[in-house]
């Protein structure tokens, strides 16, 4: 028969499953004898198995971080002595390092605005400290979850900030990521800045353009993100930490409220703030939502990239056949042969699923009610799987597709010179309708536009060959007019 003891061990005298008893607000509850996690966090777990999966590694290390900080202010400020802080942050050290993750079990989904994992933090960082201390796990005595871990804070004003952290890291991860995309569509922009092809709008012929062209026009639209990244970090550089429940700062000491994100700053060597309205703050997650929209601009530049890479890699032989992606894998179980576009294609839908997420980020920053949004951790969840889904497949994007991709720069000039996209350029010389009748013509004989011409004697070769250049009607200007003259 199993009995309780004094020690709060239940047993029956062999080695089976141990538990120690704790209790809260809502009554008594058994705990694994070795868990580091406690009564709370079990209640969570139980309460919210949502996707089966754990919190993000960057999150329990950026709410590890706001831990020592706080727990080093309130010893600064006299509030902890210095036996717990000491031991506090020992424990936080050990989680920022990569420990006792495993004790964090609770969903990413939770209801309760976050406080599900800061109970888990408060919890595993109590119970290892009182080990530290040479106690035992549960003997919150020595080292309380909320007297002592949690003094001064509040789930909302820790949540918040460890979001924010952990966005930042994985911000920069992903920033590292696109400056490698840019470096190599710039190389491929200089590789292919003699390959003269048509350009097309909205999928018709229009005039030429250089191949590097339009790899350097990618390359500019990452820069353009890369640059949104750095304001992104700039926007939540911002933290509410120190303002507890509702951003009043009740029962946070006044020295602690100033002093906590300048510590937080020292031990994380970014450069962070506290809010200057720590209630706006706190109610308000307008800052996750601009965020999130400057991953989604991001996701939207790469799949409209992606979408070009397919269309003008298609065929071999009935498509665009303009570049050649490399070969990653058979394209078909039943087609030999047969290659597909898999890296554009995966990012495709990595940029799809992020459109998404900015969806669930938007609805979910709307819905807060007066002095608190409780939807944060949904807003977490997809925020993170946005930044670091982007990150992976910009990796794949780099490695597997655009430093292998090569120019079909033979197919590439004959198609300019039997487009009718080229009569744009004889336009100033013989008149907008003079040019479409010639391209009407050319179009319905399958001739020249350059025969057409000469035949009619609108123009002479000399003159002719200047105008109809490829390579000069990529660049600025009326052919076969000096620049000067233009410029007068």
């Amino acid at each position: 028969m199993n009995e309780i003891g004094s020690n709060g061990i239940k047993g029956n005298g062999t080695e089976e499953k141990k538990y120690r008893i704790e209790h809260d607000s809502i009554g008594e509850k058994e705990v694994p004898i070795d868990a580091y996690y406690g009564v709370q966090t079990l209640r969570a777990h139980e309460n919210f198995y949502i996707t089966g999966l754990k919190m993000h590694p960057e999150l329990i290390k950026s709410v590890a971080q706001i831990k020592k900080a706080a727990a080093i202010t309130n010893f600064e400020v006299g509030e902890l002595d210095k036996k717990r802080a000491s031991a506090i942050t020992q424990a936080c050290d050990e989680i920022i390092a990569g420990k006792l993750h495993d004790q964090f079990i609770v969903d990413p989904i939770q209801g309760g605005a976050g406080t599900s994992l800061n109970m888990n933090a408060n919890e595993v960082i109590a119970n290892r400290a009182i080990e530290i201390l040479g106690g035992k796990k549960g003997d919150y005595s020595l080292v309380n979850p909320n007297d002592h871990v949690n003094f001064g804070q509040s789930t909302n004003d820790v949540f918040p900030s460890c979001g924010k952290m952990a966005a930042l890291k994985l911000i920069s991860n992903a920033q590292e990521q696109l400056k490698r995309l840019e470096k190599a569509l710039m190389d491929k922009s200089k590789e292919f800045d003699a390959v003269i092809k048509m350009g097309r709008t909205q999928l018709q012929d229009a005039v030429p353009i250089r191949l590097g062209q339009e790899f350097h026009a990618y390359a500019s639209a990452i820069r353009r993100d890369i640059k949104r990244f750095d304001n992104a970090k700039e926007e939540i550089r911002c933290l509410n930490l120190g303002g507890t429940a509702i951003g009043t700062g009740l029962n946070a000491d006044v020295q602690y409220f100033h002093r906590v994100v300048k510590n937080m700053s020292t031990l994380t060597g970014e450069e962070l703030v506290q809010s200057y309205d720590m209630i706006d703050a706190t109610q308000n997650l307008d800052s996750y939502a601009s965020v999130s929209g400057i991953v989604k601009n991001c996701a939207v530049n790469l799949s409209k990239m992606c979408n070009d890479l397919r269309l003008m890699s298609s065929g071999p032989r009935t498509g665009f056949g303009e570049i050649n992606l490399p070969a990653r894998q058979n394209g078909s179980s039943i087609m030999p042969g047969k290659i597909n576009p898999v890296i554009p294609e995966v990012v495709n839908q990595v940029a799809f699923n992020i459109i998404g997420n900015d969806m669930t980020i938007t609805m979910a920053a709307e819905a807060g009610q007066l002095e608190l949004n409780a939807f944060e951790p949904i807003i977490f969840y997809n925020l993170f799987e946005s930044l670091e889904t982007l990150a992976s497949a910009v990796n794949t994007l780099v490695d597997n597709c655009i430093v292998g991709i090569t120019a079909n720069e033979e197919h590439c000039r004959k198609q300019v010179e039997n487009s009718i996209g080229v009569i744009t350029a004889i336009c100033p010389y013989v008149g907008y309708e003079t040019a479409a009748n010639i391209a009407k013509e050319a179009l319905r004989t399958g001739r020249q536009v350059r025969d057409l011409i000469l035949e009619k004697g609108l123009m002479d070769e000399k003159q002719l060959n200047t105008v109809l250049n490829p390579y000069t009607m990529t660049e600025p200007g009326i052919l076969g007019k000096d620049p000067m003259d233009q410029l007068r």
